[in-house]
């Protein structure tokens, strides 16, 4: 069986994560969300509340058969523990290959036995990112074309949680 990872934040899932979640998962077996919990990193939501919303996209967008889980620590010994023997990576840009260039390389090093998938998202989805749905949405701004439904209610849902926590 091939079993693949799909490494993220997903904060929040957008419909460009979803793009290369719903290629790689024709391309393999089975396919795991692995949901980030990044320490150096401050996320809108937590992790399970992140886990939540890929399971929520995912049914929205009738995508089946992928797991999705949270987890902390070195990638290879997920995908390792897991059995996995591919990590898929979605590229956007020259910049983001850099970085999945290195980020391949090292866990290269670490696990030989564990490759590194890339894919490239559709052109519509180049420019998108989590980080500027984040700020569209603090703004006020629709995101709706770029998440789907569950995942914009969600976003404005948080965002008046925490505008009312630092009003109060």
């Amino acid at each position: 069986m091939r079993r693949a990872l799909y490494p993220g934040s997903f904060d929040p899932i957008t419909y460009g994560h979803l793009d290369i979640l719903r290629r790689a998962a024709r391309l393999f077996d089975q396919l795991i969300v692995a949901v980030v919990e990044n320490p150096r990193k401050e996320p809108l939501f937590s992790a399970v509340e992140r886990r939540d919303l890929v399971k929520k996209a995912l049914a929205e967008e009738k995508i089946r058969g992928v797991n999705v889980i949270t987890y902390s620590g070195l990638l290879v010994d997920c995908a390792r523990e897991l059995g996995a023997t591919a990590v898929v990576r979605g590229l956007r840009a020259t910049s983001d290959f850099d970085y999945e260039f290195q980020f391949a390389l090292t866990n290269r090093d670490l696990d030989s036995d564990i490759e590194s998938v890339f894919l490239m998202t559709a052109g519509q989805y180049s420019f998108l990112s989590s980080s500027l749905v984040k700020e569209i949405a603090q703004y006020g701004g629709e995101v709706g074309k770029f998440v789907p439904d569950c995942v914009a209610r969600a976003l404005v849902a948080k965002l008046k949680r925490n505008r009312r926590r630092k009003e109060g």
